[in-house]
């Protein structure tokens, strides 16, 4: 493996519960592949383009299937940069928090800006086309509650189907999850040993990947 981009969704920095398990499975993967370039974008923090109507018109036209000219070619420069970045990478990792059952604002921005048609999929004669095949993608995330398998709150979870929806729409089928669960509803002791699990799935993960 020679390169990672992980995307930071949180902006708790050194606080964050996610990146503690994050930090785990990356330190681990470079012992495994020491020359693996690790690429870091926070969206959190990062000036992300705005989808503006001069950006949605450039899409609708690459929906059509024609070419950004002009003015559209101009505006999404901004645009293509980020995507460009996205397609360097052979492997991803998103560390997420949970929020409101759901993903950040920031990323699902980040989602909206890269995932485009010529450039992730396409649409033939057959449908939409994913053009992101033999890649992979580890999703870590920490959750107040918990939205397990066996959980009455299961029905909550609208984090993992999305990612795996809209990055299995773009090729990416090999999305390994660990969530860190439950953060907040059951005490700090219980925090602590969820943190410390997850931390343990990532070092295995890692060993393996």
């Amino acid at each position: 493996m020679k390169k990672l981009l992980h995307i930071i969704a949180t902006p708790r920095g050194e606080a964050s519960r996610t990146l503690k398990v994050s930090g785990v499975f990356l330190a681990e993967l470079r012992k495994k592949y020491p020359g693996c370039t690790v690429d870091t974008i926070n969206v959190s923090t990062e000036t992300l383009p705005p989808l503006t109507v001069k950006r949605i018109d450039g899409k609708f036209a690459l929906l059509m299937g024609g070419d950004l000219e002009g003015e559209a070619a101009r505006a999404w420069k901004d645009i293509i940069t980020h995507i460009e970045r996205f397609l360097a990478a052979e492997t991803y990792l998103i560390s997420t928090p949970m929020w409101n059952f759901g993903i950040p604002y920031a990323l699902k921005h980040y989602i909206d800006v890269v995932v485009q048609p010529k450039y992730l999929f396409r649409y033939s004669e057959n449908g939409p086309e994913g053009l992101l095949k033999n890649k992979k993608m580890v999703v870590i995330t920490s959750r107040g509650g918990d939205y397990g398998p066996d959980s009455p709150a299961r029905t909550y979870d609208l984090q993992e189907p999305y990612l795996r929806a809209v990055f299995g729409f773009v090729g990416i089928t090999d999305i390994t999850f660990i969530n860190a669960q439950p953060m907040d509803a059951l005490g700090p002791e219980v925090e602590r040993k969820a943190i410390a699990q997850a931390q343990e799935a990532a070092r295995r993960l890692a060993e393996t990947w």
